[in-house]
């Protein structure tokens, strides 16, 4: 099918503003880098959600999902096929007493704000964090005291076979930053988190806290995708590292943060291949000094 009829059907259903060719990916992660996809998209409900998903089904395009980006490293030569983003475009939320619904699309960040102006507990850890709810969901993201399989009471899921089913806390199989959707490859459309009634001044007081650590030891003043690494059984990937003496080391134009080195950073317009070439000997590095498996926390696509 040639290009041209592909945007005509995905403007069908998202409208002709909401559809990007070409589209740098650069443009839409927090690491700033990577290639073009051939198509992005903007749904603003699930019914052009899940029509956007039947036509790349019908028609044997690949299809690829994503939230702000902020965990995701697009090889150079981008991705092939729709990217679908879900951020501003799907973002609402209700509050139904101590639990938040929301949107897939709505930033961590903003629902812990939420939280604290409706008095309630449970997603301080939260403050700080740049990921969407939906991504956060399928990763059981986290932070100091808390993480989402804490707080997720149910999940609205749109299957790969396109259909809508409510997946209770228990079946989300979270992990170590992990879960059933993460594997399953579904999109999350809306979760309802529980929470607890609390004391503004306190939850204000530990946001504050939480803030005031990711500002001392994270660089949140450079490009990165967050944390690289998951936290290995019994120690901490960014002592591994710095221990391998890695402070500061470059590959490119990406280097390992000087302040956590459980971060790589663009420092000097890095291309993908910088980074995952850093990636990789990092993990040469921690397995050769110290018998250590590093697994990547952060998402790699694209075309190799």
């Amino acid at each position: 099918m040639n290009k041209g009829r592909i945007v005509e059907l995905l403007a069908g259903i998202v409208g002709s503003g909401n559809v990007f060719t070409d589209e740098p990916m650069r443009n839409h992660t927090s690491f700033k880098l990577g290639g073009t996809a051939d198509y992005l998209v903007t749904p603003c409900d699930t019914a052009s959600l899940a029509g956007v998903c039947g036509i790349c089904t019908q028609n044997e395009i690949p299809l690829f999902v994503m939230g702000n980006g902020t965990n995701l490293i697009v090889r150079d030569k981008g991705i092939r096929g729709v990217v679908v983003k879900l951020r501003n475009n799907m973002s609402g939320f209700r509050i139904e007493g101590e639990r938040i619904a929301a949107q897939s699309g709505i930033l961590l960040s903003r629902l812990s704000r939420i939280a604290l102006e409706q008095g309630l507990t449970g997603l301080e850890f939260a403050e700080g964090i740049p990921g969407t709810l939906g991504g956060a969901v399928a990763m059981n993201a986290g932070a100091y005291d808390g993480e989402m399989s804490l707080v997720v009471e149910s999940s609205e899921y749109l299957t790969n076979d396109g259909k809508v089913v409510t997946l209770d806390c228990g079946q989300h199989y979270f992990g170590k930053r992990s879960s059933y959707i993460q594997s399953d490859g579904g999109i999350v459309l809306e979760t309802l988190l529980k929470l607890k009634s609390g004391k503004e001044e306190e939850i204000r007081t530990k946001m504050e806290e939480f803030a005031s650590l990711r500002r001392e030891k994270q660089p949140l003043d450079m490009p990165s995708a967050g944390s690289v690494f998951k936290r290995p059984e019994g120690s901490f990937a960014g002592k591994l590292v710095q221990d391998c003496g890695l402070k500061g080391f470059r590959i490119g134009g990406a280097e390992v943060s000087s302040l956590h080195c459980g971060f790589i950073v663009n420092r000097e317009s890095a291309t993908a291949t910088d980074v995952i070439a850093l990636i990789r000997y990092i993990q040469a590095s921690v397995l050769e000094q110290f018998g250590v498996e590093l697994q990547t926390e952060v998402r790699i696509v694209g075309e190799e």
